[in-house]
């Protein structure tokens, strides 16, 4: 049932997406929520799964701070998360966040115009592809 919930509400977010945003929504300039849509989880040894957010850990919903140069969220059992954005720039289009945690580098690729999202990870013979969506906060 609480996965129903999560995709009712990301699919709601999702189709209300183009409605709420302008120019300058996913520029940096104000804070974001970000809902986690589907992703994918490869080892080294070729297999890969598509999931959830639950199925890799990590928050259905992260919040981006660009002021404080931050992402939270909350794990599914109500674990709270934080990294901190160490660089951050626009091209082409796109606002490009990248960090570290947990020995895995990250980069987060937000687009400017619709505020779609994908997350790479990767770390000692794993990667991992989010796929999500974004607003303003």
């Amino acid at each position: 049932m609480k996965k129903w919930h999560g995709l009712i509400f990301t699919l709601f977010l999702v189709g209300l997406t183009p409605l709420l945003v302008s120019a300058g929504d996913f520029d940096g300039s104000a804070p974001l929520i970000c809902a986690v849509i589907e992703t994918i989880d490869c080892r080294a040894n070729g297999n890969c799964q598509n999931g959830t957010a639950d199925s890799i850990n990590i928050p259905q919903f992260l919040k981006i701070n660009f002021k404080t140069k931050t992402i939270t969220g909350k794990r599914a059992e109500g674990e709270a998360k934080t990294t901190k954005i160490e660089n951050m720039e626009s091209s082409n289009g796109n606002l490009i966040l990248q960090g570290t945690q947990t020995n895995k580098g990250w980069s987060i690729v937000i687009d400017e115009a619709n505020g779609k999202m994908v997350l790479t990870a990767s770390g000692d013979q794993v990667g991992f592809v989010v796929f999500g969506a974004c607003a303003p906060l």
